[in-house]
């Protein structure tokens, strides 16, 4: 029986209820992936290379030629590691999977490991088109129009911590910085993971989106700049993002500044003076060697005064030219909220009556 194929659309819907399995060689897989998607390659790199010039230079079938030495030597390999995949995702899910293999354009890597795993008895549909198709909606995903909400105020105002409040109870919210593994700043890499490639964060962000958007509800996100560390928003969900209302919590410098304090003060000094120097140029020459002399000194509170208020400065020139126009005063659509303190608890149950 000819194994089934689907469109990137019949599956999108339901993609966490397959066992995804990408056929891609290891650097194809690593540079970028379908989220949750487990890599099983069919060629390594190096093969993938050779495989590749023969059959652009040659012929399909001398391709294949070249290819079956590789496939053959991995055939029992590959079972036995999409075994171990199948038992891990039973004893989360409770029940066995329907695996979907996909290879770059749903070609030959995924029909000759699909019908592997076909004959083995493994349920299996190859994915038509494969993961170019993936990206092509994922591109789509970003033009589409979402209703946001977004919350902004300066740094220490505990943004993400609110929005995390929001959705505990049950609003939709799509966590940038979580996704980047990035806070934003300067210090933003301090304590998170590495940053995932411009592609796969495309790839995270538009699945977020998906799952949030099944909620049928405003979507909240945090007012960011489009580039958090070394990934940018996409264009297209940024202009949305400009274009909707900012609710700006307008929270006093202390507490911010004793956030701010409690938050950073864990890391130790050579990271704090790392994160400073990547932004002395801004910051000025004076301004840099008082934060250092602070942070050497350990105190912290002096350091972080320094830049907060460098980070105040530049959030309003953030705000000025990022989310302004020429034609739009800034505070027609910056809705101002006063909190007394940092108290993401609080502050998320009066956002749940927005």
């Amino acid at each position: 029986m000819a194994i089934q194929k689907k469109d990137i659309a019949e599956v999108i819907s339901a993609m966490a209820d397959y066992l995804i399995i990408d056929v891609r060689s290891p650097g194809e897989f690593n540079h970028a992936h379908i989220p949750g998607a487990q890599s099983l390659p069919l060629f390594d790199d190096a093969q993938r290379a050779v495989v590749g010039t023969t059959y652009k230079k040659q012929s399909r079938e001398e391709a294949i030629k070249v290819a079956l030495p590789f496939f053959g030597d991995k055939m029992k390999l590959m079972i036995e590691t999409v075994e171990q995949y199948c038992l891990a995702f039973e004893k989360t899910k409770g029940r066995k999977p329907l695996l979907l293999v996909h290879c770059w354009r749903g070609g030959m890597r995924s029909a000759a490991v699909a019908w592997l795993l076909d004959l083995y008895g493994f349920k299996v549909i190859q994915l038509q088109g494969g993961y170019k198709a993936y990206r092509n909606w994922v591109i789509e995903k970003y033009s589409q129009a979402y209703t946001l909400k977004v919350l902004g105020g300066y740094t220490g105002s505990g943004k993400t911590e609110t929005l995390k409040n929001i959705f505990e109870n049950g609003k939709a919210f799509v966590d940038l910085e979580g996704l980047a593994n990035h806070k934003g700043s300067s210090f933003g890499a301090l304590g998170q993971a590495q940053q995932p490639s411009q592609e796969m964060f495309e790839n995270l962000l538009s699945q977020a989106l998906a799952q949030q958007e099944k909620l049928n509800q405003v979507i909240w996100v945090e007012d960011e700049s489009q580039r958090i560390g070394t990934v940018m928003i996409p264009n297209a969900f940024f202009d949305q993002i400009k274009k909707s209302t900012c609710y700006f919590m307008r929270i006093p410098f202390e507490e911010r500044l004793h956030f701010i304090v409690t938050h950073y003060g864990i890391y130790n000094k050579e990271s704090l003076m790392a994160a400073t120097l990547r932004i002395q140029k801004r910051l000025g020459g004076l301004e840099t060697k008082n934060t250092l002399s602070a942070i050497e000194a350990g105190d912290l509170k002096a350091a972080f005064t320094i830049l907060l208020k460098y980070y105040d400065k530049w959030y309003d020139k953030f705000s000025k030219g990022e989310r302004n126009n020429k034609t739009v005063n800034l505070l027609d659509y910056i809705e101002w909220i006063d909190f007394e303190k940092v108290d993401p608890i609080n502050n998320a149950k009066f956002l749940l009556g927005i």
